[in-house]
């Protein structure tokens, strides 16, 4: 059966051409930043900032009907008790890393060329002592993704963590991801200083603060060079 030809469109929120004008300079202007000065952001600024991660999308097929919430979030000031008895278990944990992928390349040339860069980088960070991003911003925040069936939870969490680098960006405040966060998931030291069950939720964690370093814009191909439309 045909569609009546004065059947309306549905139009979701379109934006005027100022607003996206707006959010192109948002996605634009998003980077790493890896150094945060003293200042403190305002709590209602992290709070903004995590309401725009529970408007990320979750994989509610995987987590079922749980009456209980899929995401939560955890906010950890630098200098806190809590950010001092983390900080030596996420470097355990790098330390940890370092030596089972120093372990695995000696047995596999392949992963040597592979994992070459990371392995510096874990070795640097494990030398150092220190964890960036935990304790070197003024908030550490941990976001946790309750695992369901299809094991999609990193995904949502990586929209989670999108929203919030957004949204941190448009309050002119730095972010960092803390990606070693995803590997604590598991760890009872850890999810107790949190009260979560290990094994229940997936992890992923981000530094904010105010950013001191200037940083390089992007450097992307046109869009035209990396596209194929298909018909």
């Amino acid at each position: 059966m045909k569609e009546a030809a004065n059947t309306p469109s549905v139009t979701m929120c379109r934006c005027s051409s100022e607003e996206n004008a707006i959010i192109d300079r948002v996605i634009g202007c998003r980077r790493s930043q890896r150094q945060f000065g003293p200042s403190v952001p305002e709590d209602e600024d992290i709070r903004r900032i995590l309401h725009a991660g529970l408007l990320a999308p979750f994989a509610a097929a995987a987590v079922g009907s749980s009456k209980d919430y899929f995401r939560r979030f955890f906010v950890i000031r630098r200098g806190s008790a809590v950010i001092q008895a983390l900080s030596p278990l996420v470097l355990a944990k790098v330390r940890a890393m370092e030596t089972d992928l120093a372990r695995e390349m000696e047995k596999d040339p392949l992963l040597q060329e592979k994992a070459g860069g990371f392995a510096r980088r874990i070795e640097m960070i494990a030398k150092s002592g220190i964890v960036p991003g935990i304790g070197t911003a003024p908030f550490y925040i941990v976001a946790a993704e309750r695992r369901g069936f299809p094991a999609v939870e990193l995904q949502s969490l990586a929209h989670c963590m999108e929203n919030m680098w957004l949204k941190a960006t448009a309050l002119g405040l730095g972010f960092q991801l803390v990606s070693v966060t995803s590997e604590m998931a598991d760890d009872p030291a850890f999810c107790n200083i949190l009260n979560i069950t290990p094994g229940i939720w997936a992890l992923m964690g981000c530094a904010i603060g105010y950013g001191t370093e200037e940083l390089s814009p992007p450097i992307r191909p046109p869009v035209d060079a990396v596209t194929v439309w298909l018909e």
